[in-house]
């Protein structure tokens, strides 16, 4: 099945940095969803296209590049001032005429989107995919080789040769407000957090704290077999949560 025409879009976040996104319409009026995909990912990966193409069914989609990432500016600082960058996006997606927003992020894009909604807002429902609860969360293998990537001056070259991914040196200060806290600001905006039981980045337990720190209303997705963030993520589970966002804009 051919993925649905998309027409590329460079925005620019309050702090100046280019941001690299696509606007793919959709037959359904008024709902836009914004994609923020995961750590060393792009809007323009097969895995991502796909969701988005599955999505449009939905609403129209608004995906984009973190900072750092792909074909945008700047450096990733893995979470703090992306929600800037989610920021633009959402404010695009205002701009050409969505009047109700839907956030779908996965993994360090589910982080950025519960801020996001936290402390910003502006958007009118929230789909947190294998997002962490805490940061520094150092418990797994994959996490460790992150962490590694993240502090380590060859690791943010390796990161930049093999994923296109620049890297911002130095500690965070001050240290953002982690998502299980932001979480409970997210109300009353919908939140749906969504957790695979094989995730080998973030165990179940980081689901279980982001929904233990929200507030109503809310709802926790704990799903048999399913990894982590977009790859994993099966056509099934994408038209589930685009049913969740029609249902709460019906």
């Amino acid at each position: 099945m051919p993925l649905a025409p998309h027409f590329p879009v460079m925005l620019r976040t309050d702090d100046g940095v280019r941001i690299d996104a696509a606007h793919t319409p959709s037959a359904r009026p008024g709902l836009g969803i914004v994609v923020a995909h995961g750590f060393t990912g792009s809007w323009r990966v097969g895995a991502a296209r796909r969701i988005v193409h599955l999505l449009s069914g939905h609403g129209g989609v608004i995906a984009f590049d973190f900072r750092g990432h792909g074909r945008s500016g700047g450096e990733t600082t893995v979470g703090d001032l992306e929600i800037l960058d989610l920021a633009a996006a959402v404010r695009h997606a205002r701009v050409i005429g969505y009047s109700r927003i839907a956030v779908v992020g996965f993994s360090m894009g589910a982080a950025v989107a519960v801020r996001h909604a936290a402390l910003l807002g502006g958007v009118d429902a929230v789909v947190a995919v294998s997002g962490p609860a805490r940061w520094y969360y150092r418990g797994t293998r994959p996490m460790r080789q992150v962490h590694w990537a993240i502090e380590q001056p060859i690791g943010r070259w390796a990161a930049r040769m093999a994923k296109r991914t620049r890297i911002a040196r130095g500690a965070w200060d001050p240290i953002p407000m982690p998502p299980h806290e932001a979480a409970g600001l997210v109300s009353p905006t919908p939140l749906l957090i969504v957790h695979g039981d094989a995730d080998t980045f973030f165990p179940l337990e980081h689901a279980w704290q982001l929904y233990a720190g929200a507030r109503e209303p809310k709802e926790l997705w704990i799903e048999p077999g399913f990894g982590h963030a977009e790859t994993a993520a099966t056509p099934e589970l994408v038209r589930r949560i685009g049913k969740w966002i029609d249902s709460n804009f019906s």
